[in-house]
């Protein structure tokens, strides 16, 4: 019979699936309240109800690529789901995420969002015909939040085009009187701080990479409970927290890979646990020495 203290009940069901299909069950995404993520959670949760006025307070979230914001915002959505609204006009979209254009440009913003709601639109239409779109279709399916992931992207450009778009970012927010939620890299807090009127209407929310301490090792625990392992792995203690820590950088999507990986290979070597040696088996690089041109000319 093996160990099941260590696990969650859902993993410890998962224990006797077939070993295929508790593979299937270790590659699924899951989600992992720690405390930063319930604290922004919570910010997103106050400025949803936030009383409608011309000045509304706006919202950026940013960090590591991979750090888990996107995720955040994920699970806020699904809090917050459309409605088929059957007895209204039009289907309710009380939060709406979209991505910024690869590059600065105010008509490929518009483009993103009509594509969002569905709405037929053309490319080549003037800037200022979507831009009333857009209005007059949000406004009509009642969204009171926009959320605009990789604004970052609008570093890309001039000068020029990236206060074109930002001064679009802050008219949609005060004609609508809806708080924005910008998310996005450390260098989106340059776009927003490169407009002083924008960046007094934005209030700061980092997810900051791990380090070792409590809160991390408490994460360690909860993945370990919902990794269908048979045997404890003991993440939390060391020397495997800190290897952990090293191999991810501080980075919770990594951390998550690299812990969905190590639980298959050790399920597939039936080890049932993610030890030292699982580890040092893996063909894993951390996020930085993928970013470095390799020196080789195989």
């Amino acid at each position: 019979m093996p160990e099941v203290a260590h696990l969650s009940q859902a993993a410890q069901a998962a224990l006797m699936l077939p070993d295929d299909q508790r593979i299937a069950r270790i590659s699924g995404a899951r989600w992992i309240g720690y405390t930063r993520a319930q604290e922004i959670l919570t910010k997103l949760g106050d400025l949803l109800t936030y009383p409608r006025q011309p000045r509304m307070p706006n919202l950026l979230l940013y960090g590591a690529t991979g750090n888990g914001k996107t995720m955040i915002v994920n699970r806020f959505l699904r809090r917050h789901p459309a409605d088929d609204n059957p007895g209204g006009d039009a289907v309710v979209v009380p939060v709406l995420a979209v991505q910024a254009p690869p590059s600065p440009s105010e008509s490929r913003l518009y483009d993103a969002i009509l594509e969002a709601v569905f709405a037929p639109y053309k490319a080549r239409e003037h800037v200022s015909t979507k831009q009333f779109q857009v209005l007059r279709i949000l406004r009509g399916v009642q969204t009171q939040m926009l959320i605009i992931d990789e604004v970052h992207h609008v570093l890309v450009g001039s000068t020029t085009q990236q206060r074109v778009v930002m001064n679009a970012v802050k008219y949609l927010s005060n004609e609508l009187q809806i708080p924005l939620v910008g998310v996005g890299t450390l260098e989106a807090v340059r776009a927003i701080q490169a407009d002083p009127q924008l960046a007094s209407r934005f209030y700061r929310a980092e997810v900051p990479l791990w380090r070792m301490g409590r809160e991390y090792r408490k994460l360690l625990a909860s993945f370990e409970r919902m990794l269908p392992l048979k045997r404890p792995s003991h993440l939390a203690r060391e020397p495997i927290a800190t290897t952990l820590l090293a191999m991810t950088e501080g980075t919770i999507g990594e951390l998550a890979t690299l812990l969905k990986i190590a639980a298959i290979y050790a399920v597939r070597t039936g080890v049932e646990r993610i030890d030292a040696a699982i580890l040092a088996g893996l063909e894993w690089e951390p996020p930085s020495a993928r970013h470095t041109p390799s020196l080789g000319h195989g």
